[in-house]
This record gives structure tokens, sequence and C-alpha cells, in this order.
């Protein structure tokens, strides 16, 4: 019986990153918590948040549709000093992180799940990345542009952060929100196909 796949998440960026590797797939909306345990290392969290995305996705489908489809989630998650940086709350939540990864290197860490009938797979991946020195005023603008609001460590590579980055070292795509090598890997367990342009 052939599988097929459905992305749990509404992200447009992880939309744009599975249809760039010609994958079929449909989209399912889901709601967890996502605040940091007690504790929790970020390996631990963007795992535990991965796996918790993938099975409150595979809990949603119909008995007939757990037979036959996989769940993919993803969480990403960006670290300095072993500390999570979350999305920010406000515009000097988002200067307060920028401006600790100004002229430094920084971690963008995901984990990848995908859940069906029989079968639960994970993987996670680390990119370093390496920002210039940003100034104030290029922090305010950039809050203003409205890019940084719903991204973890406050910025998207893929976007208008991008002239911040000075370099980076490992998955691009793993920065925008889903490393692809590691996920065509993992498809390949479920016999779920890609290049299908």
């Amino acid at each position: 019986m052939s599988q097929s796949l459905v992305l749990a998440s509404t992200s447009p960026r992880r939309k744009e990153l599975l249809q760039q590797i010609g994958v079929a797939f449909t989209q399912l909306s889901i709601d967890i918590n996502e605040d940091v345990a007690l504790a929790e290392e970020p390996e631990q969290y963007v795992l535990r948040l991965a796996k918790e995305k993938a099975a409150a996705g595979f809990g949603l489908l119909s008995t007939t549709e757990k037979l036959t489809k996989v769940i993919l989630a993803a969480d990403t998650t960006v670290v300095c000093d072993g500390q999570i940086l979350a999305k920010p709350e406000s515009l000097s939540h988002s200067k307060e992180i920028l401006t600790k990864l100004s002229g430094r290197e920084h971690i963008v860490m995901s984990a990848v799940g995908l859940h069906s009938q029989d079968k639960i797979l994970q993987k996670v991946v680390t990119t370093k990345v390496r920002f210039r020195n940003i100034s104030d005023a290029e922090i305010d603008a950039y809050w203003h542009s409205g890019e940084p609001q719903d991204k973890a460590g406050s910025y998207g590579i893929q976007g208008l952060g991008a002239v911040f980055v000075e370099s980076i070292t490992g998955s691009y795509s793993n920065v925008v929100g889903l490393p692809l090598c590691e996920t065509a890997q993992l498809l390949n367990q479920f016999n779920i196909a890609f290049w299908q342009l």
C-alpha cells in the first residue's frame, strides 16, 4: 500500500522547501505548547517538539488515513551560549536577541520527525551561522519590516535577514526551517518520493 505525506505545519517556508524538492503532500494545522521545559537542552527541546507535532498530526487522522499517511513535522531553534532564542515577543526582545547574535557565531538546530502507523523516525541537524556586527538602527529597521516577528532567533536567512549573515557552515535549508538532505533520506525510509516535478 503506497503512503502519502502530510506536513503537520502551516509554515510557508517548510511548504516551499518541500515543493522545491518535488514532494507531493497535503498540510495540516496543529497547535501544541512550544514552551521550553525546565532544564531542557536545545537538542532535547527540538526533538520533543518535532515528535509531539508529528504525534498530534497523526492523532488528527481518521482510522483509514492512518494506514496510508505519513506525518512530517519539524521544529527549528536558534541557540547561542547554550541558550534557546525563541521567537521575539516585542521590539525590545528582538533587540536583545539580535544584539546577542551580532558579530558572533550561533547554532541553528532543527529536528525532523516522521510518524506513520508502524514507524517513527527523527533526525537532528545543526548548522553554524556567523553574523556581522549589526547596528541598533538596523535592528529597529529590520523589526519594522515585520520579518523577524515570527522567527526563532528573530531573523529569516531566506529574506531580509540575509544581509546579517557573514557565513554558514552546514545546511542552508536547515536554517530556513527544514534540512532537505536529511529530510529526503527520512522520506526514502517511508517510500515517499521526491523529484515528482
